[in-house]
């Protein structure tokens, strides 16, 4: 996170105390998230419900261990510098920004939210490609997702990121996954401005009536891997927000039948009946696929993939 570079200028500790005790769920609302509480303590978004505040006054997002106060979040989500974030969050809490002429009523404030932009890309694909076939991809599917313009390398810290186009074919959304995973989870987050009531989704065919639903991009392509004739009608949450199969279906208002095929754990079997119910009740023909085995589509495609190596090497040592 960028940091104050003027080493002449300093916050009183008085603001400093100000801006770090801002509300979260306040702020979170004026931003134009969606705050829920969770009870006792904690709220979450709907749009980020990896996020947990606690408190009031502090985050932390569980998806890839950062957290901090409300100055950290503006850092973080927002695109603000370390001077930035607290001089918008004086004038938040009714008081005047260092910078600022004179104080503007909270009340007059206008709802800032980040634009949106997409990472810039790398010259070549050669460590997302590579670290999708690790992850059990196969090659021709990772390709197709690169040559629809939905997969790319970007060019700072060469993540997977996952481009989500809304119904003009505009991009408005794009997730970011980590190439580098040997000590545990790699990176995951959404570019800042991201339109998580897109997400990512494959194109629409009218002929179809049905959409399967996903919670992640590396979902989806793994279930593609294992049924080769998916190239349309899908969503990824990218969590468990349900507004982008919420927008894709209001954008394909032909669709009939919704595939429920979210993760095998916990949150993905609540959600999934959670689903189920709001949506039959709305008149869709709701169904559920679960993985065969493991915890989600990846991890069902790489143990059937060493199931199968497992096979090819008994067999080679029969002949």
């Amino acid at each position: 996170m960028r940091q104050n570079t003027d080493p002449g200028f300093r916050f009183t500790d008085e603001e400093m105390e100000t801006a770090k005790g801002t509300d979260l769920p306040d702020l979170l609302e004026h931003l134009g998230y969606s705050v829920r509480r969770l009870g006792g303590r904690y709220h979450t978004t709907r749009e980020m419900d990896s996020i947990r505040i606690k408190d009031r006054r502090t985050w932390k997002r569980y998806s890839n261990g950062t957290g901090g106060d409300a100055i950290t979040f503006l850092q973080e989500f927002c695109n603000k510098d370390f001077r930035d974030a607290v001089n918008y969050l004086l004038e938040f809490n009714g008081g005047r920004a260092r910078d600022s002429p004179a104080p503007r009523p909270r009340q007059a404030q206008q709802t800032e939210k980040p634009a949106f932009s997409l990472p810039l890309p790398n010259q070549d694909q050669r460590r997302v490609f590579a670290y999708l076939q690790k992850r059990g991809i196969a090659p021709q599917v990772i390709r197709g997702f690169i040559d629809s313009k939905l997969l790319y390398e970007d060019a700072l810290h060469h993540n997977c990121v996952f481009v989500g186009r809304d119904g003009s074919g505009k991009p408005v959304f794009a997730s970011k996954r980590g190439t580098y995973d040997l000590d545990g989870p790699g990176f995951k987050g959404d570019a800042v401005g991201s339109d998580k009531s897109v997400a990512f989704r494959l194109p629409c065919d009218p002929a179809l009536d049905w959409v399967a639903v996903f919670e992640a991009p590396i979902d989806l392509m793994s279930f593609c891997t294992l049924h080769r004739q998916v190239r349309s009608n899908a969503v990824a949450l990218c969590g468990l927000y349900q507004g982008p199969l919420d927008t894709y279906l209001r954008e394909n208002s032909h669709l009939k039948r919704i595939v429920l095929c979210l993760d095998a754990d916990g949150p993905g079997r609540e959600a999934t009946e959670k689903f189920q119910a709001e949506y039959a009740e709305k008149g869709y023909t709701v169904s559920a696929r679960a993985p065969a085995q493991g915890k989600d589509w990846n991890e069902c495609l790489q143990l059937c993939g060493r199931a199968r190596e497992r096979r090819d090497q008994r067999q080679a040592a029969a002949r």
